[in-house]
């Protein structure tokens, strides 16, 4: 592969007479995987980042139309020989391994990921480590089996024609290609189409953001140790955002697209492909929190505040299930206002264990606006609290009156607010139906079972305990959809065919 840097190298200048050692140079790691093409013939070039005192610099492939092209036909020819005849319990053992060896501590490429996502990503090294166990736990094999069994019933499906109760017989089929579009926002998210398009056995070419461009290479390369015929299947390329002619390679080799990204994002995905193709999006979305007077008690309203907490810190809520609002029930034995002081504790507390990772200028400038924003309602008059000092790496806004959740500026900042009844948020939240996603409830079980059918009116479609925000059970309905089903096409062979079938039967003649 031929490199060249993003950046300029640098330039050692020496004195005559003297000698000048060189100072060690950065980690490296490529982030690409590439079947059907040479390495030589492949140009790369280097990003480099900067985090937590380290740099890393990664390799990020410059791929041809050509080359694009041959990846994508390479990897649907060896889908059709590796994958269409294995069964569905075989690819599900080997990915179980796969998973087992990126969870393995003493795997040197399990090292590798400790050591240079935190510094790609700018996230904390150990909440980077717990959150990279806390979502390869999703792939193990009792996990796949519920994953498969939650959307399929019968796992046979995938391997062959079944009957069905009524009379006939269904198979269900993967497409020929899936191509991915991923988001940079959280580690380890090409994990969950990736995966999918290897249980439905399906070919995928996944595009790596340029801000997290690792983790999926990781995988394909763990694969590949595992079993090398199979890591022929997937391939893990990048290019800038823009690049028309190559988007329009992978609209035109994908039976079906998925894209991750913002509504611009996905609206140009869209123009781009052709008809009889399935765009699967999944685009900007709005969490909310909500906590009933049940769960305000002085023995529980700490450890509420703790898990709420989490969910705020957890990948400093860039992910679609991370809370930016809270609606908090008046007439428990602790107020919306103590258990606003409550989460603002546990934020500080957070913040000296996972450090927030250092911002861009622009996420600066957002947080600062948000705050900007509240402070100068506070000077209309308006009954607004902002906990947090101006400089601290994460700020709480509350006010007594609730309003429609508005999206935040990320980054370990949330708006609380105080409602009489829970049910009174539900309007608002409705009034954002079409972005909301993920609502976490703490309440009794009567309160669960009695608002639950509210909130799925609302447009929710995933409901959680508090500090379970971001950590999405196996099998979940993400943005309400199906993983498997979606990707699928059921081939039915009707009664009529088996019966018209009997007279051309050799035992006949």
């Amino acid at each position: 592969m031929n490199r060249r840097s993003e950046t300029p190298p640098s330039r050692a200048s020496a004195r005559r007479g003297q000698r000048q050692l060189s100072p060690p140079a950065p980690p490296q790691a490529t982030a690409c995987h590439l079947p059907g093409l040479a390495a030589a013939d492949v140009d790369l070039v280097v990003r480099r980042f900067e985090a937590h005192g380290s740099i890393v610099d990664v390799s990020l492939p410059r791929l041809t139309t050509a080359q694009l092209q041959t990846v994508a036909r390479h990897t649907t020819a060896a889908a059709r020989a590796q994958l269409t005849a294995r069964p569905v319990m075989e690819i599900v053992d080997l990915i179980d391994r796969v998973i087992a060896r990126m969870l393995d501590r003493d795997d040197p490429m399990r090292r590798d990921m400790e050591r240079l996502l935190p510094v790609v990503s700018g996230f904390d090294a150990e909440m980077t480590r717990l959150g990279m166990d806390a979502c390869l736990r999703n792939f193990r094999k009792p996990q796949l089996l519920r994953f498969l069994a939650e959307d399929l019933g019968d796992i046979g499906l995938l391997d062959g024609f079944r009957p069905r109760p009524k009379g006939g017989w269904t198979q269900a089929c993967g497409p020929t290609l899936v191509g991915h579009v991923w988001a940079g926002n959280v580690p380890g998210l090409p994990l969950w189409s990736l995966i999918s398009a290897l249980l439905v056995k399906s070919a995928s070419v996944g595009k790596v953001s340029s801000a997290e461009p690792l983790f999926a290479s990781w995988f394909a390369r763990t694969l590949g140790q595992v079993d090398p015929n199979l890591s022929e299947v997937l391939a893990i390329v990048w290019w800038p955002g823009g690049e028309t002619e190559l988007e329009q390679v992978l609209c035109d080799e994908a039976e079906v697209l998925k894209v991750y990204g913002g509504d611009a994002t996905l609206a140009a995905w869209q123009r781009l492909l052709p008809p009889g193709k399935r765009l699967l999006p999944h685009g900007n979305k709005l969490s909310v929190g909500l906590v009933s007077a049940s769960a305000l008690d002085t023995r529980q309203a700490q450890e509420v505040a703790r898990q709420a907490a989490l969910d705020i810190m957890r990948w400093d809520q860039l992910g679609c299930y991370s809370p930016q609002v809270y609606y908090v029930e008046a007439g428990g034995q602790v107020s919306p206002a103590e258990f606003a002081r409550h989460l603002a504790g546990e934020l500080a507390a957070l913040q000296r264990r996972f450090p927030r990772r250092a911002l861009s200028l622009e996420e600066t400038t957002s947080v600062a606006q948000w705050r900007q924003a509240f402070e100068l309602a506070i000077l209309r008059g308006e009954p607004v609290q902002v906990l947090g000092a101006s400089d601290a790496p994460w700020a709480l806004a509350y006010s007594p009156r609730a309003r429609a959740p508005q999206p935040g500026a990320l980054n370990r900042t949330v708006c609380l607010m105080a409602v009489d009844r829970l049910e009174d948020a539900l309007p608002l939240l409705e009034s954002r139906r079409a972005w909301l996603q993920t609502v976490s409830l703490a309440a009794s079980p009567e309160t669960l079972f009695r608002l639950a059918p509210q909130i799925a009116a609302a447009g929710a479609t995933r409901i959680c305990a508090p500090g379970h925000m971001t950590m999405p059970e196996p099998g979940w309905h993400h943005d309400g959809r199906f993983s498997l089903l979606d990707l699928l096409r059921m081939v039915d062979i009707e009664t009529s065919a088996e019966s018209a079938a009997e007279q051309f039967a050799a035992y006949r003649n």
